[in-house]
């Protein structure tokens, strides 16, 4: 009887009923620990077609978007000898071939040049020319954001400044106040408040040509229009010339404080080009989206009708103003406004390929493998190297500490940014920040690709120079060992001019047992 009265309604109160049914099914086995591992059978693409709605664009660096799709996700260049790869799936609606990104990478490093479009419209980013707002931009490193996504170690997009992706000649992209939406799977850990990480509609020309020429979604730190609440970061819409929580600018939602330091997050905009747009977030990882705002168009002039003109952009504004960083997985665009069924079915599906999930290694120096860092020295076995405000620290941490301090005492072991047979440690709660020396003491930092970055943030280990556990080299400078002293983390020789440099206690102090990690 049910079946018979979904096939005698409209086709659109139809396709949402399904896509609403789809959203449904995925939360019910993700309650009742369903493996979701694999590709699922409807993917964002899938589930937005469905619904009436068609992605016009679609990249990933992690993943497919449609269940069928079979082609490439990005494209790869090394420095070796200027050589390119395309980077695919391991399977037909699957997750991202890393280890032919490795292979290829091996030994010198690469940066990424193209990310596909998964669609029939073949809209492909590339490195983004100079604009009214900046010179031409530069190639993101292509191991800077490794992650896990389900169950498989991938790379997602991090953007520093200056870098930045674009297509200036598209296909099917909303233009003079046609309808779209969109969505991206972004960061609340790497962000700042600079002009202007977006994805989404932008001019043709790098330029800024005026109120309404854009409709992307813009996340980071950046309050365009007083007041916004909290510290953010803020799913925002740039509609060109503003940063939009409102049709007044600013934010008339106290509530929206912005999402926090969460590692992974869906932002979604939608936008009818006339006298409405609306805006979502959600936790990339768990539940479900969260409407900040849903109104009138920006009472400014210019804004009702848009006047969008159809180019993507990906990490900087319309004009290329390129001081932001950010970090980006997937994303897509549709032609005409998705119902909110198949956004929650969207994010739901989102939810259920577990990003940032367990490796499935514990406890060993091998690459992808989750570790802890204890401390051997008689004072402090109870203590383990964890990031607080951004530096290295040495503290207790114990099975009554609290998800936060477990979670900035784990780290992910990956392979040597600047050596293989060495090692680099990767935040397990800070995607893409690695720890790294800066003036002989250890930070948490995003990998921005440079040499400098590469050889500070790796570690050649060997055995415990207290003949217990394990001691970590300093890859560029090898006389000096990662040492706790004084509770704060330094590369310290056996003796010198700094007090971290003391010989006291040195050989237990740079000794460290490889455990399995605090975080779950």
């Amino acid at each position: 009887m049910f079946l018979r009265l979904l096939r005698t309604r409209p086709r659109r109160l139809r396709n949402a009923t399904l896509a609403a049914l789809s959203a449904l099914v995925t939360v019910l086995a993700l309650a009742v620990g369903v493996p979701q591992a694999s590709a699922a059978t409807s993917l964002p693409c899938d589930i937005y077609a469905t619904a009436g709605t068609p992605c016009v664009a679609a990249h990933s660096l992690v993943r497919a978007l449609y269940s069928s799709y079979n082609g490439s996700l990005y494209q790869v260049q090394r420095a070796s000898d200027s050589a390119t790869a395309n980077i695919g799936l391991l399977a037909a609606g699957g997750y991202a071939n890393a280890a032919a990104q490795d292979s290829f990478c091996s030994g010198t490093t690469c940066i990424i040049t193209k990310i596909y479009d998964q669609s029939a419209r073949h809209n492909d980013l590339t490195i983004e020319g100079a604009g009214g707002a900046g010179v031409a931009d530069v190639g993101a490193p292509a191991d800077a954001l490794p992650v896990t996504v389900g169950g498989h170690q991938v790379y997602g997009l991090e953007i520093s400044a200056g870098m930045g992706y674009r297509d200036n000649s598209t296909s099917g992209v909303a233009t003079n106040g046609a309808a779209e939406g969109m969505y991206m799977v972004t960061s609340g850990t790497h962000v700042n408040g600079s002009c202007c990480f977006d994805y989404g509609n932008a001019e043709t020309n790098n330029q800024d040509t005026g109120n309404g020429h854009m409709d992307a979604i813009n996340f980071g730190t950046e309050c365009w229009f007083a007041p916004c609440y909290g510290s953010g970061p803020w799913v925002q819409a740039d509609l060109e010339n503003g940063l939009f929580q409102s049709d007044s600018g600013y934010s008339k939602n106290t509530a929206n404080t912005g999402t926090g330091a969460i590692p992974f997050v869906t932002a979604l905009l939608k936008n009818n080009g006339q006298d409405h747009f609306a805006l979502k977030y959600g936790n990339a990882q768990s539940g479900s989206l969260t409407t900040t705002y849903s109104g009138g168009e920006p009472t400014t002039s210019g804004y009702s009708p848009m006047h969008q003109e159809g180019a993507i952009v990906l990490g900087t504004g319309g004009d290329n103003s390129n001081g932001s960083i950010g970090s980006f997985f997937e994303g897509v665009m549709t032609a005409g406004i998705p119902t909110d069924a198949a956004d929650n079915s969207v994010q739901a599906n989102i939810v259920s390929v577990g990003y940032g999930g367990s490796t499935g290694t514990t406890g060993t120096l091998a690459a992808g493998s989750e570790i802890s860092l204890r401390a051997t020295t008689s004072c402090c076995t109870a203590d383990y190297i964890r990031h607080q405000n951004n530096a290295a620290a040495l503290s207790a941490i114990t099975s009554s500490s609290s998800a936060l301090d477990k979670g900035d005492a784990t780290w992910i072991v990956r392979r040597g940014l600047a050596d293989s047979s060495c090692y680099s440690f990767e935040s397990r709660n800070y995607p893409g920040d690695f720890l790294r020396h800066y003036n002989y003491q250890l930070y948490r930092q995003p990998m921005v690709g440079t040499t400098q970055f590469r050889q500070d943030a790796t570690f050649c280990a060997s055995t415990g120079k207290s003949g217990t556990g394990t001691s970590f080299a300093s890859y560029n400078y090898p006389t000096r060992y990662l040492r706790h002293y004084n509770y704060n983390v330094y590369i310290a020789s056996d003796g010198g001019s700094n007090a971290f440099d003391s010989a006291t206690s040195w050989t237990d102090d740079v000794s460290w047992v490889v455990t399995a990690p605090w975080a779950p």
